[in-house]
């Protein structure tokens, strides 16, 4: 009964047609402006913009020449050893000598460089085509330092010649010095293999190293100079770099920054 009345006191009651119309809050409004705000600038990077993005690669610091390996032709003892790890070499320089049944005979470098590796030590036996040495081709003295980079293969169609390319080296600690500065000079199109690889390192451990993941595609990256990076002669991240000079055959690790791309290009299918 109490409903009834209260419904029928309802239709009597006129209609509140004077009471102003209430609209949305403004706080709803201004979530409503900052939403568009954001999705017009959503909109505007997306055609404008651009995004860069980085490869990982690892490598080692070495020349452009690269190395090469000194083999064996005789069998036979090794009776004297006539040079040393880390000196550099012209030539035909004698690396060891060799007592064969046919009398003592010499191994000599064939071009001149930096002798890497020294496999050969007296009394040991060598065979033809027994690995004596590993001489670094250096022509001259000031041939600059640079780095090799090996990228896998499916990625080394993105890797553009001039791209940056900031380095760690092994030898440097990088919360000190930062990172070596440099920038691509050259990317081989086809892939490396194993065998390559060793032999223009001058290590078959490395060749092995390198190409675990598969044949690589080798990017050299030219190092960026400054006269106050310090002892090194080469440009850091930080202020200066460490007060010694790199050697080549250090391994060092590189992020290579690849073209920028247009969001909506990669976002389009």
């Amino acid at each position: 009964m109490r409903f009834r009345q209260q419904a029928l006191s309802k239709l009597q009651s006129p209609e509140d047609i004077d009471l102003p119309v209430r609209y949305a809050r403004p706080r709803g409004g201004l979530v409503l402006v900052v939403t568009l705000a954001v999705m017009a600038g959503a909109a505007f990077w997306a055609v404008t913009g651009t995004v860069s993005s980085t490869l990982s690669a690892s490598g080692v610091l070495t020349h452009a020449q690269g190395s090469y390996v000194l083999q064996s032709s005789v069998a036979g003892q090794v009776t004297d050893v006539l040079a040393e790890e880390g000196e550099r070499v012209a030539a035909d320089t004698p690396l060891v000598k060799v007592r064969t049944s046919q009398g003592s005979t010499v191994v000599r470098t064939l071009a001149a460089g930096r002798l890497t590796t020294l496999a050969a030590t007296i009394g040991s036996v060598i065979t033809p085509g027994a690995d004596v040495a590993a001489v670094e081709r250096v022509a001259k003295a000031d041939d600059p330092l640079m780095a090799m980079l090996y990228v896998p293969a499916e990625s080394g169609a993105t890797v553009p010649v001039g791209a940056s390319v900031d380095l760690t080296v092994q030898s440097v600690p990088t919360q000190q010095y930062g990172v070596l500065r440099g920038k691509v000079a050259s990317v081989t199109r086809t892939a490396q293999t194993r065998q390559r690889i060793s032999g223009f390192l001058g290590s078959s451990q490395l060749g092995e190293q390198f190409s675990r993941q598969g044949p690589p595609v080798a990017v050299l990256v030219r190092l960026a100079t400054d006269p106050d990076g310090g002892e090194s002669g080469f440009a850091w991240s930080s202020s200066q770099g460490p007060p010694y000079r790199l050697d080549s055959m250090t391994l060092a690790g590189g992020s290579i920054e690849l073209a920028e791309q247009h969001p909506i290009e990669w976002l389009l299918p």
